[in-house]
């Protein structure tokens, strides 16, 4: 199984930026369609964005322009660089493999997320 840390987040103003990083300890990291999701309160998780290796990215409508995601295969990590946050981007972010011939059902069991906060 998977060992999945994410990190970076934080309480930002509305138009600020946060970077996301998700680091992942398991073997070939670089074989898996690696996923951005976020649950607000009160919401069901979200698929945000999702990233093929090689690097093909994509993402939900609301995010698309403002964030970007990467990976580094030689590190075992995604990113998520967030800019002009808006409030109903708060949430809590996770990361995991995605099974894109399940509608991007994680793979991995859910690890603790980082908390995204975007208010004055």
């Amino acid at each position: 199984q998977a060992r999945i840390v994410e990190s970076g987040g934080g309480l930002v103003q509305p138009g600020g930026s946060l970077r996301l990083s998700c680091e992942v300890s398991i073997l070939n990291f670089r074989t898996y369609h690696m996923a951005w999701y976020r649950q607000a309160p009160g919401k069901q998780r979200e698929l945000v964005a999702h990233i093929s290796s090689p690097d093909i990215a994509s993402y939900v409508d609301s995010v698309k322009g403002r964030f970007t995601v990467s990976r580094d295969n030689a590190m075992n990590t995604m990113y998520l660089q967030m800019n002009n946050l808006k409030p109903e981007d708060t949430a809590i972010y996770y990361c995991n493999a995605a099974n894109t011939a399940r509608d991007f059902v994680a793979l991995w069991p859910w690890a603790r997320g980082t908390q995204v906060t975007v208010s004055l």
